[in-house]
Parts: structure tokens; sequence; C-alpha cells
């Protein structure tokens, strides 16, 4: 198994010659019945991935074949769940994927013993808190939850809560507070009833200084209510940090180095919190439904395989058509902070310029990640989608049923349906344009901008986790063929690190100074 630079590679050189699309994609045929029902591709949780609107040209899908198999994308794959240290940067094994495979007996590593524990541990915690018999310091049970947490800690459980409030029952209602803006945490505890709520602290270090800040920001109001924080709050760390075995907590539950953050999800990172809010086996269904995904990406035929595919075309998109953004379109309310989290995990894991070697890389390599849930989009940004002097790929996400099926009929349509009319119509404008008449151009449309669909159902906990394992491992796959390290993110450092200067008053840099001074920093 080597790992080689992308532009070293033969299938690099094959792909530069091929011919371009000069629009985005429309010389790849025109959007029939056929050619759409042709380009879907199954995924895990019943969901489907379509490439019909990529405007894929005749001859390129063997050419990103030759790729996979050259940059050994599969077995890359296979060495980093079997535990090979694939986080150079930091000596560490990447192991997300293991923590969703408890149900599973095949090929397992010796940290499956542990992820089996935590599972079972924080599962039966959170069945204590809903039986009543862990209370807080008033002897009441709880009825709230809130994660203290940021960046992966935040982002990801975050966003699966919302996907599925509206449609599991809640056990106990989730919050979360995540920025050291003091304005988040009290905001937050403005409505919260202190005397029912439970609180988990989650950070892996353990030294995460917006997470202690707000930690201790937390535990004063309790004590100013007449609470005792130590019966409200419990920690989600590494084993070895300084949270671990702390009599100032209820109980910890672990999450190690080989898990980074915003791969944590499927962890207990999220396990704790998705458990508590909605019950032990909804957590579990998440996980089979990523775990039905992670063994799907093992296939290495790339139209058999639809994490692999997608990551192969945006590497086309990004590379070859010099494409710099994506934008991802949800059309389901409860996706709303989904693409916060996909922020967070494509452009901390491929946001690189470097090897995995640490040598300087001449080519790019991942994009700028964005997006709104349509039709909110729609009357937003989409103006410089269709219309703007960029092509920004398109990935959109729907389903046929919405999960309260709670609705109204307005002029012969329900909104659901309105929904769904909405999305197919943005596909085929984005991919056709519109042609005018004279010289008036402001009603023109010039088409050829590309987009694909995920499409379903409907949004369940297992579709749900299937959805997650396809873009993490599409950040994967895409992280092996440019030949970098999507496990670390040095970038986050710098910033910490000054910051820290200025808090101590002697940073030393006269521009630190001067902003520190503009923005009255020490009060």
């Amino acid at each position: 198994m080597k790992f080689t630079d992308f532009d070293k590679t033969q299938a690099y050189k094959a792909l530069q010659t091929f011919f371009p699309p000069e629009t985005g994609g429309t010389e790849g045929g025109h959007l029939t019945k056929a050619r759409i029902e042709q380009s879907s591709i199954p995924m895990a949780g019943g969901l489907h991935y379509n490439y019909a609107a990529k405007g894929v040209q005749p001859g390129l899908l063997p050419l990103l074949q030759a790729l996979a198999d050259e940059q050994e994308l599969i077995a890359k794959y296979k060495a980093l769940v079997a535990g090979e240290v694939m986080n150079t940067g930091e000596k560490r094994e990447v192991l997300h994927q293991q923590a969703r495979s408890v149900f599973d007996d095949d090929k397992p590593v010796p940290q499956r013993k542990d992820y089996i524990e935590q599972l079972a541990k924080f599962s039966a915690f959170a069945d204590k808190v809903h039986a009543g018999s862990v209370q807080g310091s008033t002897g009441k049970a709880f009825t709230d939850v809130c994660q203290i947490g940021i960046g992966g800690s935040d982002l990801g459980p975050r966003a699966l809560y919302i996907a599925l409030e509206n449609m599991c029952p809640k056990k106990m209602k989730a919050h979360f507070i995540s920025n050291v803006d003091p304005d988040d945490p009290s905001a937050v505890l403005a409505g919260l009833p202190l005397e029912t709520s439970l609180f988990v602290l989650v950070s892996k270090s353990g030294t995460t200084l917006e997470t202690l800040t707000n930690e201790i920001f937390v535990k004063t109001k309790l004590k100013e209510a007449g609470l005792d924080p130590k019966k409200h709050f419990i920690a989600v760390t590494s084993e070895t940090s300084p949270l671990a075995h702390n009599s100032d907590y209820l109980d910890a539950f672990y999450m190690d180095d080989y898990i980074g953050g915003r791969y944590s999800s499927s962890s207990a990172v999220g396990g704790v919190i998705l458990s508590l809010a909605f019950g032990p086996a909804v957590f579990k269904q998440i996980l089979k439904g990523a775990h039905e995904a992670d063994k799907l990406a093992f296939e290495s035929d790339i139209s058999k395989n639809a994490a692999l595919l997608d990551a192969l075309l945006g590497i086309w998109e990004r590379n070859f058509c010099g494409y710099a953004a994506t934008a991802v379109l949800p059309y389901s309310q409860a996706l709303s902070r989904f693409p916060a989290h996909l922020q967070q995990l494509d452009m901390e894991s491929n946001g690189k310029r470097v090897n995995r070697e640490g040598k300087a890389i001449a080519y790019k390599t991942g994009p700028l990640v964005f997006g709104e849930p349509g039709t909110n989009g729609q009357h937003s940004f989409y103006q410089l989608l269709h219309q703007g002097t960029d092509i920004i790929p398109l990935q959109f996400i729907g389903f046929t049923e919405s999960q309260r099926k709670d609705d109204v009929v307005v002029e012969g349509s329900n909104s659901q349906a309105k929904l769904k009319a909405n999305l197919a119509a943005q596909i085929v404008a984005f991919y056709n344009g519109q042609s005018v008449d004279g010289d008036n151009k402001n009603k023109e449309f010039p088409g050829g901008r590309p987009s694909s669909l995920i499409y379903g159902k409907q949004l369940t906990p297992e579709t749900l986790g299937a959805l997650l394992a396809h873009f993490e491992n599409k950040v994967m796959f895409q992280g092996f063929v440019w030949n970098i390290n999507s496990f670390d993110q040095e970038g986050v450092q710098l910033g910490k690190t000054l910051a820290k200067k200025v808090l101590g008053g002697n940073s030393g840099n006269e521009a630190l100074e001067a902003y520190s001074g503009l923005l009255g920093v020490l009060l």
C-alpha cells in the first residue's frame, strides 16, 4: 500500500487530458428519465445517491475508477478500520467506524471492547435517569439535559438531535451550550429548570478553554440557585484527562484519542446526550444505519459505492473543473444544522496544504462547504448559485415523506408536495438553465450547474446514521486521494495559543496588543 501525491499518479495525468466541462456538465447529456433512473446507487438506510445532474461525460467514470484503484482507496479504508495508524501527524489510529460496529463480530479491533463497555455504561445510565433513580440535588427527577462542548463536541450531536426531535418521542429535552460568548450560556440557562437539569461536559482533553469556562459559568448559576453542581454534572472525556475519575461529576464516560472530535457523534460524545434525550434504542438505530453505510463503502466498484463515487466526482470538480466550493442543500427542516456539521467535518479534515509527510503539495484540496435548508435557501443565496460568476456544485438531500405527517392542503397540494416540487425544479433549473430572446440577459440562466441528490422515504434514526457515515466516508476517501492527513486539525491551534498570550497580558506582539486594546480584552 503506497501513499502518493495526487499529481504524481497516472490517473491524475489521464484526467488532465480528459476534455473538461465548459459550463459545469451539460455536455454529459440531457436529463432524460432513463438517465436519471440509471444514475442512482443504493445506500444504507433506504437512501439512494443520484448523480444524473452531475453531467458525467462518457469516459469519465472509468478514469475515476482507475484513480480509485491506483490510489488504493479501498485498501486504505480497510487498513484504517483494522487499526493501522492513519493519523500520521498525531501518531494515532482512526477508529470512529469501529464505534458503530459494536453489533457486528466481523474483524474486531482490540478497542471494540472499549466501545461495547461504554455503550452499555451510558445506556444503563440513561435508563436510570429516565426511571428517576438518578436525581438532582433536591431529589427531583431530571427533565432536561444540556451538553457543554464546542466543535465536534457540539456540531454533530446538536445536528443529530435537531434532526430527530420532531419525530422521536423525547424522554428529556436537550439543550446545547458551545460559544464562550457569555450570552450563549446565559440565554440557554435562562430557559432551563436548573433544579431538574443534567449537564454533560464534553472535552476529550479535559482542557478545552471555552468548554471549561462555560462549565464554571453553569456551576456558578447552580450554586446561586442553592443547588450542588456535583449532583448535576456528568463528563464525556478521555480516560486519561483531568475530568476522568473526578468526584465533581456524577459519572464519566470515555472516548479516546483514536476518535477525532468531528468524527465523534457515534461515540459517547453523541451517544450520551442522544440516549438521554431519546433513549438508548434510538441511538443504537443511528449506529446501525452508520454501520451499514460503512460496510457498503468497502465496495471497490465506484458505480456501486455511493460514498466513493461522491468523493471522486468531488475530486473531479475541485481539481479539474476548478470549483472552489460545495453547497449542501437539505430539503428537510430537520437537517437545518447538518450543513454546519459538514462544514467542520469537511473543512477541518481536508483543509490541508501539506501531504501526510508534511511536504507542501501543488494541487487544490478541500472545498469551501456551506448550506441551508430548502426552500429557505432559495430566498437567500440561490441567486448567486443560479446566475453568479462562479459555478458551485450542489448536494441536495430530500425525502418523499415528512417526519410528522402533519400537513395542510393549499391550492390543490400539501406542503410536503410543494417542498418536493421545489427540490425537483431546482435540480432541473440548475442543470438546464433558461435562455432568453433579446439583449436583456437579466432573466437568462446559464445552466450547467452540477448537482447530486441523496433521497429516501423519510428521515429516521437509521437513515440519519447512514447519511452521517456517507459524508464521513466521502471526506475520508478524498483525503486518501489527495494524500493528506484528514484526521488532525493543527489549524485550530494557532489562534488558541495567541488568545492565551493576550489573556496573559504580555503577548510581546504589537499587532495582538493593538487589537486587544481596541476590543478592551482585559477589563
